[in-house]
């Protein structure tokens, strides 16, 4: 992980995007817990179940947030945005979700004056891949952090495991064998080790209110994070 962490700091904002998503809906009660942030912007197609005094929610058409610019004023953004290729259909759908939605809500934070952006990613993203899928995104990650934000942060996670509300026969096989493999992947294969999502949210709040400059964070480094916060 390559980052600067500094004080953290309280009485900011922040805004959740894929909040009824596997690690969205995590990352909100996350947020909703968490002291140093006193408001809690939601944007999502669907409705959201959940209730706090410090929550706002707002239902939105991912294909016009340009008209909903304002709600991106806040200090701090969380894009927990993305889909599959199975569920998107095709790689133009996909590439609609993990590349422009991301990339059009990054450009919506700087203009309102966001500080921080944070996204989740995948383990082996890079826009230089001939994988489609990690293609995408690492040209994603590449387009957010030549944005001029005091910070972005970009988790890369493995496999996920959580339950998910549609069954997915796929990820199930991968989990149930990737699970008991996961001791024995030590040196450069610890980063492909299977993580939870609830994980993957709290080492994404870590970083966010405790400052810095950004960096990438590995899923070996997620874990770490991830007890770090469990002890903290």
């Amino acid at each position: 992980m390559t980052a600067d962490l500094e004080t953290p700091s309280t009485g900011r904002s922040a805004l959740l995007l894929g909040a009824t998503g596997l690690v969205g809906s995590h990352c909100l009660d996350l947020l909703l817990a968490d002291d140093s942030y006193e408001r809690v912007r939601v944007l999502a197609r669907r409705p959201v179940p959940r209730r706090s005094p410090k929550l706002e929610t707002h239902r939105v058409d991912f294909e016009d947030l340009g008209s909903h610019a304002a709600y991106f004023a806040v200090d701090d953004i969380f894009c927990c945005l993305g889909t599959t290729m199975a569920r998107a259909g095709s790689e133009a759908a996909f590439r609609r979700v993990d590349y422009d939605y991301p990339l059009q809500a990054a450009e919506l934070a700087v203009a309102e004056g966001a500080e921080q952006f944070l996204m989740v990613s995948a383990v082996g993203a890079d826009p230089q891949s001939r994988i489609f899928y990690n293609r995408v995104k690492g040209e994603a990650e590449a387009a957010v952090k030549r944005l001029p934000f005091r910070a972005v942060w970009v988790l890369r996670p493995s496999l996920l495991l959580g339950e998910r509300e549609e069954f997915r026969v796929g990820e199930r096989l991968a989990a149930a064998v990737a699970r008991p493999l996961a001791p024995l992947m030590i040196g450069r294969l610890r980063r492909y080790r299977p993580i939870t999502v609830r994980d993957v949210a709290v080492a994404m709040l870590r970083p966010a209110h405790q400052g810095g400059t950004g960096g990438v964070v590995e899923s070996e480094e997620i874990a770490e994070l991830a007890a770090l916060g469990r002890e903290g």
